[in-house]
């Protein structure tokens, strides 16, 4: 896959999220992790178990204000706003950071404000951060990676997966006038 992500979360409040939260970035390939304003540490996540700290880094702010992203890493937050796009309707950008909102509250205005875009996740009432958080890189695994297409009836694929094939080369010079 191309790109990059990170996974974050803003005022945390329950260890056990966020260590289901970093497992999860951790198992499907997050590039970073980091709390704004969270409650706990990771030294008290005890649900993460494959001790993604120790592979990826993570990033601690206190505020909204102090969030540092990479340049050109998108901000895209996770919330169930009426405003938001539902995300199997939402294009994953290939450089980004997914925000997800507190326990019993909702992304601060100040978050949603930084945020390129709102997702949510379409379901009948709120699920679990840490899940959504899951569902979000699931839905970013299958939209931006290689697999073989699905088959018309019940199963596996049928097909095997298409070669990767590399298209003509392109030579780019700097300050040459377009």
């Amino acid at each position: 896959m191309r790109g990059y992500f990170g996974v974050g979360a803003e005022g945390i409040s329950k260890p056990m999220n966020l260590g289901n939260l970093i497992r999860s970035a951790h198992a499907f390939g997050a590039s970073f992790v980091f709390t704004v304003d969270a409650h706990y540490t990771v030294a008290e996540a005890l649900s993460d178990t494959s001790q993604a700290e120790k592979q990826l880094p993570l990033y601690r702010f206190d505020s909204v204000e102090q969030l540092v992203l990479p340049n050109r890493c998108a901000l895209i937050g996770v919330e169930l706003l009426d405003e938001a796009i539902e995300l199997p309707s939402f294009r994953h950008p290939l450089n980004v950071a997914y925000v997800f909102g507190p326990e019993r509250s909702s992304l601060s205005p100040a978050m949603v404000a930084r945020c390129e875009h709102v997702v949510k996740v379409p379901t009948r009432f709120c699920i679990n951060l840490a899940v959504a958080g899951a569902v979000v890189m699931y839905d970013r695994m299958l939209s931006l990676g290689r697999f073989s297409p699905r088959p018309v009836r019940s199963g596996g694929p049928t097909e095997p997966l298409r070669p990767h094939v590399h298209g003509k080369v392109i030579t780019r010079r700097r300050g040459a006038p377009s």
